[in-house]
Formats: structure tokens, sequence, C-alpha cells
């Protein structure tokens, strides 16, 4: 059954804001005068942030050579766009509901947001992009579809139906989203974002990782990121399914996948996915570095 636009509302007024000193950090870090002082100061009156902070600042992702153990020095280390992102991961993931009845295996969604997220960052550094501005690439590919935890948690029975269609009928999620409940996730994650006040190329992001609209050239080189890394994402598990089981229609799946890619982003990647793929070879080293995103929000960590 389709859903209108205010149930939709409905659903984003139902998720929490984030705690006050999130919205800080977004808002001082939007300025380029951001004073790290000013920065440390939001985190350290934030115990749990403050905790959250050097637990992932110590993990393996970033992989420093010694131990950081204020939140100075971790501004200090990784800069402070990788902070604010850090900040934008811990109260995201700390938001979106846990659990749902509708089957949406979350998992899986875990599992495929963190690739989408390395792939993304990874080919930023293909592309030039600076060390410090990667974060973002980062939290685009792991916030991409926090649409579907919603679907999946307020609107259970109609999202099981989803799942069945898109499985039954071997087509993309969105697609049966969009033909069952009139909208798809991207549309319902960007409105989320947006409540979130999240920066306006992350609600891009989110926005267009599916559709990039008629005007593909005015896209931001995230949002061709994030469209590429999810989709980069797709054709490698189609692949190795497909290595596994001797299966040529997933092969040729992977092939349609990479031969549909806007002009736009095959113009952005330089390659096409079939090569892309080649040099990603330490992909799941990163992705397993990139845990550490995810345990942030499974309850609260240990001091």
């Amino acid at each position: 059954m389709p859903i209108n636009r205010d149930q939709l509302i409905e659903m984003v007024d139902k998720i929490p804001t984030f705690q006050e000193s999130v919205h800080r950090i977004l808002a001082l870090t939007t300025s380029p005068d951001c004073a790290a002082k000013d920065l440390v100061q939001v985190i350290e009156h934030d115990p749990i942030l403050t905790i959250k902070v050097l637990k992932l600042v110590n993990s393996a992702y970033f992989g420093l050579s010694q131990e950081v153990t204020s939140v100075n020095h971790s501004v200090v280390y990784v800069g402070i766009n990788t902070i604010k992102n850090v900040a934008i991961s811990v109260a995201t993931t700390g938001a979106l509901p846990k659990n749902n009845k509708a089957g949406l295996n979350m998992n899986r969604f875990w599992a495929h947001s963190l690739a989408v997220g390395v792939i993304a960052k990874l080919l930023a550094e293909n592309k030039g992009v600076g060390k410090n501005e990667q974060a973002n690439y980062f939290v685009g590919g792991l916030l991409h579809d926090i649409g579907k935890v919603l679907f999946a948690h307020f609107i259970p029975a109609e999202y099981q139906a989803v799942l069945h269609k898109a499985e039954s009928e071997n087509i993309s999620l969105h697609l049966a989203e969009k033909e069952l409940l009139g909208f798809d996730h991207s549309e319902i994650g960007a409105m989320v974002a947006q409540k979130w006040q999240l920066p306006a190329d992350l609600i891009d992001s989110i926005k267009s990782h599916h559709r990039l609209g008629k005007q593909d050239s005015q896209h931001c080189p995230l949002s061709l990121a994030i469209y590429a890394a999810n989709q980069t994402a797709h054709y490698i598990e189609l692949t190795k399914e497909a290595s596994e089981s001797e299966a040529e229609n997933l092969l040729a799946q992977a092939a349609k996948i990479d031969h549909e890619l806007p002009e736009a982003v095959k113009e952005w990647l330089g390659w096409p996915l079939s090569e892309v793929c080649k040099w990603l070879s330490n992909l799941d080293d990163e992705i397993e570095k990139a845990l550490a995103f995810i345990d942030l929000s499974e309850g609260e960590p240990t001091s």
C-alpha cells in the first residue's frame, strides 16, 4: 500500500534529534575560521562523545603510531574535519533504530554501508582528494542507505512486502520501494539528514545515490563518488557470487551495472567498474578496520 508524504514526515519526526554537542560541532566546523580549541571544548563537555571519539581515533581505522589520550591531541592528529565526521558517525549510528520486524538484515545492511564508505574513500584517494577531506566520502557511504532502516522500523508490514518483491522479482530494492510505497529510501534518508542539519553535500549524496537527475554535471564530487561506490559494491558482490556459483546470469547483472552507469559517473571514475575493482585489492582489510564505526552504535563503550 502506498504511503503519502504526511506519513513520510511523521516517520522523520519520530527520529530523535542530535544532542546539542553534535549540533555545536556541525555549526563550528562549517566556518573556515573554526578554532581547534573551541571544538575541543565542545567535545570535552560531552563525556560520552569524548569516550567515543577517543575510542575511534585509537582504532585500527586511523592506524596512529601511538595512543591518543586527549581530545586535544585527537584534533591535532586527525584534523578538525575528521573529528566532525566522527561526531556525525557517532550521532547517526546511535540515533537509528537497531532492530526491525520487516526482516531487513541489519548485519548485511551495515556490511554494505561500510563497504560503500570504504570504497568511496578509496575512490576519493585515487582521485587525489586530500586525506583530511576523504573522511567526508567515508561518512557519505556509511549513511547513504539510512532510509531503509526507517522504513523497516516504522512500516514493517509494508516493508516486508517490499523486501519480498525485490527478492522474488530480482529487482533493486529502491525500485520495489517506489512501486509499492511511492517513495524510496533515498528520499526519506535525505529528509532525516536535513532534520539533523547535516552538511548540504552529504544530504545531496544520500538523496542522489540512485538517481543523479537530469543535470548530472551539477552534482558535487561527493554525490558522484557515493553513486559510484554503491554500484561498485554491488558489482563486487555479484562477481564474487558468480565465482562461487559459476552462475553466468550474475556476471551479466554485474556487466549491466557497469554499462548503465550515468555518463557523469563514468567520466568522474575514468575507468569501467571491471578495472576499478582491480585496484581495490585491499578492500577487505580496510572494511575490517572500519568496523570500529559500527561498534560505536552498539551500546555505550566502556572506559
